[in-house]
C-alpha cells in the first residue's frame, strides 16, 4: 500500500485533543493542513501553534461549511486530498430513559449532519485530487457488534445518542465508499484516548490515539475502503 508524499488535508475540530495533535503530526510529515474550528480564535491559537492553516468551520451551521469550502477552493486551486471528519461531541452520558428527541438531534446534528454536510461542500474539491481520501473518526462505542456481545466491555454501556451516532456515521462511511469507487473512505477508532472528550480518563495518550488517524490519511489509491480500523487493526461494524 502507499503512501502520499505531501496532501492537503482538511480536519474539522483541529482546536483541540485528537484534531490538533493529527494536525501536528501532519503537519511535521510536510503535508499542508487546513486546522478547521467553529470558534475563530480557537482556532487561530491551535493552527498557530501546530504551524497549519487556521479555518473558520462550524459543522452545524450550513453557510459556515459552503463559506469554508470556497475559503480553501480559493486559496488552494480548488483541490482537497484528504479530508478529515473529526468534529463530534459526546452529549454526555444520558440514558436510554432520559433520551428526549432534542438531545438526539443536538449530538446527531454534529457527528452525523455534521461530516455529511462538510462532504457535500467539499465533494467538488476531492473530485478534483488525483487520490482522494476521508477519514471519519467514529469510535468502537459505535460498533453494534461490541455493543451486542456479551463478553466485549462495551456491553455493559448504555449511552443511546453518542453511540448510535457513531454507527451512523459507520454506516454513512461504507455507503459513501460505494458510491465513490475512486475515493479511499474509511472510519478509525482513536481507542480510549485520554483528552477533556471524557474528562482526561482515557488509558491512551493523545499521540497513540491519533495512530489510526494519520495511518488512514496518508493511504495512497490503492488503499482499504469501507474499513473501520483502530491503531490495533480491524474493528468489528
Amino acid at each position: 500500500m502507499t503512501t502520499k508524499s505531501k496532501s492537503t488535508i482538511l480536519i474539522t475540530g483541529a482546536n483541540k485533543g485528537l484534531g490538533r495533535e493529527a494536525a501536528r503530526r501532519l503537519v511535521a510529515a510536510g503535508h499542508e493542513v487546513w486546522a478547521a474550528a467553529r470558534d475563530p480564535e480557537r482556532g487561530r491559537a491551535a493552527a498557530e501553534e501546530v504551524r497549519a492553516h487556521p479555518l473558520v468551520l462550524d459543522v452545524t451551521d450550513d453557510e459556515s461549511v459552503r463559506v469554508a469550502a470556497v475559503t480553501l477552493a480559493d486559496a488552494n486551486g480548488g483541490v482537497l486530498d484528504v479530508l478529515i471528519n473529526n468534529a463530534g461531541i459526546s452529549g454526555g452520558r444520558v440514558s436510554a430513559a432520559e433520551l428526549t428527541a432534542e438531545k438526539m438531534q443536538e449530538v446527531y446534528d454534529v457527528n452525523v449532519f455534521g461530516p455529511v454536510r462538510v462532504l457535500h461542500a467539499f465533494l467538488p474539491l476531492l473530485e478534483r485530487s488525483a487520490a482522494p481520501v476521508v477519514v471519519n473518526v467514529s469510535s468502537g462505542l459505535g460498533s453494534i457488534a461490541n455493543s451486542a456481545d456479551p463478553e466485549s466491555t462495551y456491553s455493559a454501556l448504555v449511552v443511546p445518542a453518542y453511540f448510535s451516532s457513531k454507527a451512523a456515521l459507520n454506516m454513512l462511511t461504507t455507503q459513501y465508499a460505494k458510491e465513490f469507487p475512486k475515493m479511499r473512505i474509511n472510519s478509525v477508532d482513536p481507542g480510549f484516548t485520554g483528552t477533556d472528550f471524557n474528562q482526561n480518563r482515557g488509558a491512551q495518550t493523545v499521540h497513540e490515539g491519533t495512530d489510526a488517524i494519520v495511518q488512514m490519511a496518508t493511504i495512497g489509491p490503492d488503499g482499504p475502503t469501507a474499513t473501520f480500523v483502530s491503531r490495533a487493526g480491524r474493528v468489528p461494524w
